[in-house]
């Protein structure tokens, strides 16, 4: 594989170009066609830096698999107990992989079976669950005393969970259909959603407190 040796512009324009098709249609459905017609670039060219699809796929894979680790796991701060200033933090930090890779958050589709015996040998092999790993670690040790009494703290955790999941589906859409797009109307969206979810769950003398 050469692609390390294109200049960053053009490499990141392929990957992310690559992402988003396996994303959307699967290792088996997608076309380098149009990965390279995404990226700016021929097909030939293309294949010069990549060998085969196999392996722009598995390098696809592992580039944002690390990239993941690297600039948003190892960056979630778990110090605060506060169950919504840890998914404010978490939203920040994908936001910012959002502006540069649109579909990174996606990636855990690129894990369904197909097709190739190889791609599913060599995606078991790499096993990565730090995704649901950390997502349930946003959720332990939080600070239970600031919700109401009368409330069953597990069922609000699912309850803010399946919110969590609608509204990061908001912003991708917004990030991905909208030019040029406005982050800071997102992250005050994101603050009013904290604001009145705050409301619904905790006491009134914690609301403003976060």
């Amino acid at each position: 594989m050469n692609i390390s040796k294109l200049d960053e512009e053009r490499k990141i324009a392929i990957l992310n170009s690559a992402l988003k098709e396996f994303c959307m249609r699967g290792y088996d459905n997608a076309s380098t066609n149009v990965i390279a017609k995404e990226a700016g670039i021929s097909k030939a060219l293309m294949f010069h830096y990549v060998n085969n699809k196999q392996d722009l796929f598995l390098y696809v894979y592992d580039y944002f698999t690390q990239l993941l680790d690297k600039e948003y796991y190892s960056k979630l701060d778990f110090s605060d107990k506060d169950i919504f200033n840890r998914l404010r933090q978490s939203y920040l930090l994908q936001i910012d992989l959002l502006k540069q890779y649109p579909w990174i958050i996606d990636i855990d589709k690129l894990t369904g079976e197909g097709s190739s015996d190889e791609i599913n040998k060599a995606l078991s092999n790499r096993n990565n669950n730090s995704r649901s790993s950390y997502e349930r670690k946003i959720f332990d040790l939080i600070d239970n005393s600031k919700f109401r009494p009368e409330l069953n703290i597990e069922i609000c955790k699912q309850f803010i969970l399946w919110s969590n999941i609608g509204f990061t589906n908001q912003i991708l859409d917004e990030i991905r259909n909208s030019e040029p797009i406005d982050y800071e109307k997102i992250i005050a969206t994101l603050d009013r959603y904290f604001d009145e979810l705050r409301k619904v769950f905790y006491k009134s003398e914690e609301i403003g407190n976060g």
